[in-house]
């Protein structure tokens, strides 16, 4: 399936808007629509988080804040998006959680959520602390983008994906197949052993004019180590896998590769589960 409507979840990009400007590089790419998004309630509605007697006035203008702080946040989307020609085919949404459901909810009704990770930011809100459950729970790939992450002109041209054969991976290379068929060489990593048919994934893969190769390692460290050095090694510009495999439960425990993956990554990561 092509990508023809994206997702930006979009707090305003305290650094340099790393993951509007990567979302605006796709649609731009792909002759989609873009659209941006910001949950009310969420953003500089702060009273929602302190005790219930406060003053009126304080919670009127806590309020007339986050309304500020939206329309701020709503004007930067559109000013860049302008700025970049997009402006007949981008708009810009302020979630309401009551009437349209969570960024879960909403992101199923679009082929492609982009969100800009910005470790420590103030309006920073949910959508970056577990994109991993984002891709789970809307069923859409997630394409998260690191802070201060310099966005080229061109598509991804050196693509890592991490290939442990299974379902979660598979998906995720599914999702990326329209940016993968932009000319992209890509190379399947698996950590310690290569696991079966991979050979004809590669071959499948030619058949859709995308250059593949498989390629083995050892373990360093973590799969999480052992995926990043590669991926800095070998200078690559995108990194494709997918979300965890196991229970929610097991991941709120002990986490999992992807996310591990995240927490380090100096080039974009697109999930899916």
């Amino acid at each position: 399936m092509s990508i023809k409507s994206i997702l930006c979840a979009y707090s305003g990009d305290p650094s340099k808007g790393s993951g509007l400007r990567y979302a605006v590089q796709l649609a731009k790419s792909h002759d989609a629509h873009l659209t941006g998004v910001a949950k009310t309630g969420g953003i500089g509605f702060l009273h929602r988080q302190l005790p219930a007697h406060l003053p009126k006035q304080v919670i009127e203008q806590l309020d007339a804040n986050g309304r500020k702080i939206m329309d701020d946040i709503k004007a930067r989307f559109l000013d860049v998006v302008g700025a970049q020609g997009l402006t007949d085919r981008a708009e810009f949404v302020e979630l309401d959680p009551k009437t349209s459901g969570p960024i879960a909810a909403f992101a199923r009704a679009f082929d492609l959520v982009v969100i800009g990770h910005h470790v420590g930011a103030v309006y920073e809100d949910d959508y970056a602390t577990n994109p991993d459950l984002i891709a789970l729970r809307s069923g859409r790939p997630v394409l998260i983008v690191p802070q201060r992450h310099e966005v080229s002109e061109t598509a991804a041209t050196n693509v890592l994906v991490a290939w442990d054969g299974k379902r979660a991976a598979t998906c995720a290379i599914a999702a990326a197949m329209p940016i993968l068929e932009q000319g992209a060489n890509v190379t399947l990593l698996s950590v310690s052993q290569t696991p079966r048919n991979t050979d004809r994934l590669v071959k499948n893969l030619s058949m859709h004019g995308v250059m593949a190769k498989a390629v083995t390692v050892a373990q360093a460290g973590s799969i999480a180590d052992t995926i990043l050095a590669y991926s800095r090694s070998e200078a690559v510009n995108l990194i494709v896998m997918g979300a965890f495999e196991h229970s929610k439960f097991s991941h709120d425990i002990v986490g999992g590769a992807a996310t591990d993956v995240l927490k380090e990554a100096h080039v974009p990561v697109l999930l899916a589960h």
